[in-house]
């Protein structure tokens, strides 16, 4: 029996849902999702307010404050399994306002911190993470070859 293989595309929804000045294009986004995704892919990037940003980490991740980025994929837990085959599929809610706010206080490009985060949130939804240190040293690794390749810096310059 031979594998299913499916043709390396992104369907891509932007839902800008706060004030838009500063955001990424979808053009932007396009590219930076590309750069981290393995194969065909339907995605749905939502900037929001530091409200919305906060009510949805606390509600989902019980933490009361809003984050740069949440990460959705449709095949975690153990409801509702995807069929194999599918594309990978998911959403990434970015609170514009931490993101802003943070790439200022670290010195970086608005644009930088947007790509980073935008490959950070892919990779978690292809099952990457960084709670344990062996598993943020290979996302770490991933996430520096990825912005290297797209021409940005290192995004844990100095961090360490």
């Amino acid at each position: 029996m031979s594998e299913i293989r499916i043709p390396r595309r992104l369907d891509l929804s932007v839902q800008y849902v706060c004030n838009k000045e500063g955001l990424p294009s979808r053009a932007d986004l396009r590219l930076w999702l590309r750069a981290a995704e393995p194969g065909a892919a339907k995605i749905t990037i939502r900037f929001v307010d530091e409200e919305e940003g906060r009510s949805l980490n606390r509600d989902y991740r019980g933490k009361d404050y809003a984050t740069n980025v949440l990460t959705f994929a449709y095949d975690e837990g153990e409801d509702m399994p995807l069929p194999e085959g599918l594309p990978l599929m998911g959403d990434l809610v970015m609170c514009a306002p931490v993101v802003a706010r943070e790439a200022a206080e670290q010195g970086k490009p608005l644009a930088a911190h947007y790509a980073h985060l935008t490959i950070h949130g892919m990779l978690h939804l292809q099952g990457y993470d960084h709670e344990e240190d062996a598993e943020a040293e290979e996302m770490e690794a991933l996430e520096r070859r990825f912005m290297a390749a797209l021409g940005f810096d290192d995004p844990y310059a100095g961090e360490r």
